[in-house]
């Protein structure tokens, strides 16, 4: 085995695996290969002979875990890596949990819910407490509720905490303890949890069943943790438990690539590792296998402006490349053509899933969508509606969902008229009301109507009874039919599929389309488990697989001739060709709201260091002198983060070689530069506002009908549009107020306008 590994790995990442005497920080930097080092390690530890059942790898994505245990699969055999607990936090802690979901007061038949159902339920609790919804709004409640669990704030730490009691108060939602409260007590009265839960209830295991802790940490002897930068308070605290009597650790992560403090992550978790493990041995992965040199110089130069880091130099023997261009261009409409421009030049064969637009955030993709639709580029929003997410996918898996979990109400909330059976939102109103009343499930109201006196005629009841009966019979069979013959029959009785063809619309066939392909997705999970495992897959291990898929496991990885647009968060992990970073200015990247917090700031500085990094072969960045926001024009400046890349790896973008050529402004002046490097947190000088210069006044129209200009403003001259940015008059038409001009524009191409809305000015050569 060590001969494998010393042919297949560098010294560094030979000197990571074969060290497991005690806990070791793997500081990977970017395109470094820790997924190798994961892989190997594992795969050594088993060749030492430990268990492979009492291996703990811990992941942030299913694809990053599957993918891990295919590799040690091909190196120890399908069968010893199957024994693996390697999956996300979320997916390995549910396990335990439903494990041991009664000491929790749960069965182990619990739903999770995902966000959207969090939402309707937050909903349906702002409405009740008779909350303005314009001020308790449904994601600043999940948000804060999020936080709260995250940092293993109960509802009676949260009410006893003035800190954030006073938060609240500060950002109008003085109630939200008790949204809280109501929150907690529900998700726990439908016999479901929320992601965070998952986390939360594990650390609570941990702290007050003793016997629990001491069972899991003498199970698991040793534990890998990947993209440790990327972990939160409660997560960092079940492996410091899991670990604290062996401290066989090793976890791997890059604290120059930690972005995700929104979701609670925090940086200080690696940065500080060692106050936990003095003993700690760090091991630093500094060659960069996927970049140019000219790229990872680049990044280097851009991150060794943060204070808060792990100095590391990061290096790369691929060739040197081409340096960061930077394009400078007019506005945001002008940008989305630009990058089209440059992806149609370079093209790859037209091979587009090399390229990838990344931007600071969702709103940027309109105008780029544009551009690209308009030079005829197809490409894929990555991060948009997955398949799970369809309304007739989440509609048949509430139905799985309430045959597997009586209890769950949002679940029967969704579809208890669906397809349309005649009960409408007053009568499930009722029925919920009727079960707050009585504290008990609505499921168990629909149970014994009469006993709980609902409040509905003879007609209403008889719908509420059939829909019942439906599905009663479903419940004694979710572990008696496999997950495809049982799903297969629910979905046949719910009556789903014989509603869309009803109408044969496109639409109605493509809902058909998609229900059809879930229950072929059920079949293929089941097969693949009972021919590696030889196992009965029954319906609730599909369902938390599912609803534990995160962001990228949902990406369709087969439809790949495209172009993909993401935001940079998305991107983390992946790699292109060629990368476009759009939108490096000031008040959007770095964004204004983390200008004034030195912290904040750094981790913004860090996101364009992920950018960067995932770039192969080329990397562009580009920033607008104007761009559209808040329902206005604004004119902007260049991102400062673009001035702390040393400036021996950019250069600036030349004109494109199909549109005329321009004197363009350069892009870092001496000033800029000065004014930059001089400024860290402090708000960006914004330029006063100039109007274009006017146009040159135009004389009437000669006897023969040809028109006449003063000045330069003729044939050939070069004039700029606040949206288009430059061109040259290629012809002149028209009179009086039809006066017209036919410009070709360096990015956009050809326009036809009408000059008294145009409001072109004159460009000096």
């Amino acid at each position: 085995m060590q001969d494998i590994i010393k042919s297949a790995l560098n010294s560094v990442q030979q000197e990571a695996v074969l060290y497991n005497e005690g806990p070791s920080l793997v500081i990977a930097g970017a395109g470094s290969g820790k997924t190798r080092v994961l892989t190997y390690k594992i795969a050594y530890l088993l060749h030492i002979g430990l268990p492979a059942s009492s291996i703990l790898a811990l992941t942030f994505t299913n694809k990053a875990a599957r993918e891990m245990k295919e590799r040690i699969a091909q190196m120890v055999g399908h069968k010893l890596a199957r024994q693996l607990w390697m999956g996300t936090f979320h997916s390995i802690f549910s396990r335990i949990i439903r494990a041991e979901a009664a000491l929790l007061g749960y069965t182990p038949q619990f739903t999770i819910y995902d966000t959207s159902d969090a939402k309707s339920l937050l909903k349906s609790i702002v409405k009740e407490l008779g909350l303005n919804d314009k001020e308790y709004k449904t994601g600043v409640l999940q948000h804060r509720i999020s936080y709260a669990k995250n940092n293993l704030l109960s509802v009676q730490a949260y009410r006893t905490n003035t800190a954030l009691l006073e938060s609240d108060r500060n950002a109008k939602v003085p109630r939200l303890n008790e949204v809280y409260a109501l929150y907690v007590g529900r998700c726990k009265a439908a016999n479901a949890m929320d992601f965070d839960d998952l986390l939360y209830y594990t650390n609570v295991l941990f702290r007050d069943f003793p016997e629990i802790v001491e069972k899991y940490k003498q199970f698991f002897q040793f534990i890998l943790v990947d993209e440790y930068q990327d972990t939160n308070f409660a997560q960092h605290l079940i492996v410091k438990r899991l670990a604290e009597n062996h401290h066989k650790l090793s976890v791997v992560g890059d604290d120059a690539q930690s972005i995700y403090s929104f979701r609670g992550a925090n940086i200080d978790n690696i940065l500080n590792l060692k106050s936990s493990y003095p003993e700690l041995k760090v091991f630093k992965l500094e060659q960069n296998y996927r970049s140019t040199q000219h790229i990872v110089n680049a990044a280097n130069s851009l991150i060794e402006k943060n204070k808060g880091q792990i100095r590391k130099r990061v290096y790369s023997e691929n060739e040197a490349g081409e340096k960061i261009t930077v394009h400078q261009v007019y506005s945001d409409y002008d940008e989305g053509f630009t990058v089209a421009n440059a992806i149609e030049s370079i093209q790859e064969n037209r091979n587009f899933n090399a390229f990838a637009v990344l931007y600071r955030t969702n709103a940027q993709s309109r105008v780029l969508e544009e551009a690209l639709r308009k030079k005829n580029i197809p490409y894929r929003i990555y991060g948009g509606l997955s398949f799970y997410q369809r309304k007739e996918i989440k509609d048949v898996l509430a139905y799985l969902r309430l045959v597997i979990n009586p209890n769950d109400e949002e679940a029967l909330k969704r579809i208890i008229n669906v397809p349309a059976r005649g009960i409408g939102d007053s009568t499930v109103n009722k029925v919920l009301a009727c079960a707050r009343l009585h504290e008990q499930s609505a499921w168990t109201v629909l149970s014994d109507m009469l006993s709980y006196n609902l409040p509905v005629n003879a007609g209403t009841m008889l719908k509420l009874s059939k829909f019942k009966e439906l599905l009663a019979p479903f419940h004694e069979k979710v572990y008696e039919l496999n997950a495809y013959d049982l799903a297969f029959a629910v979905v046949k009785a719910s009556g789903l599929i014989a509603d869309a063809q009803k109408d044969t619309s496109p639409e109605n066939l493509s809902r058909v389309d998609n229900i059809e392909e879930l229950l072929k997705a059920i079949n293929e999970f089941c097969s693949l488990r009972n021919e590696e495992e030889g196992i009965t897959v029954y319906l609730p291990e599909f369902l938390t697989e599912v609803s534990l898929l995160s962001d990228q496991d949902q990406q369709n990885e087969a439809d790949t001739e495209r172009v993909t647009l993401m935001t940079v968060h998305a991107s983390k992990g992946l790699e292109f060709s060629h990368v476009f970073v759009v939108g490096m200015e000031e008040e959007l990247f770095p964004s204004a709201r983390t200008m004034y917090s030195e912290r904040e700031l750094e981790e913004e500085r860090r996101l364009f260091y992920v950018a960067i990094t995932r770039a192969k072969v080329t990397c562009h960045v580009s920033y607008a002198k104007s761009r559209f926001r808040n329902g206005k024009q604004n004119f902007c400046n260049p991102s400062r983060f673009i001035n702390d890349i040393d400036s021996q790896f950019i250069q600036l973008a030349q004109a494109n070689s199909t549109s005329p050529s321009f004197n363009r402004e350069p892009f870092h002046t001496t000033v800029e530069r000065n004014f930059y490097a001089q400024r860290t947190t402090a708000t960006p000088k914004v330029e006063p506002y100039q109007p274009p210069k006017k146009l040159t006044k135009i004389s009437p129209a000669s006897s023969a009908g040809t028109i006449s200009f003063s000045g330069d403003f003729v044939e050939g001259a070069v004039v700029e549009h606040a949206i288009f940015g430059r061109g040259v008059i290629d012809a002149l038409s028209g009179s009086a107020n039809d006066l017209r001009a036919t410009v070709q524009f360096e990015s956009v191409g050809k326009k036809n306008l009408l000059l008294k809305y145009a409001k072109l000015s004159l460009v000096n050569k």
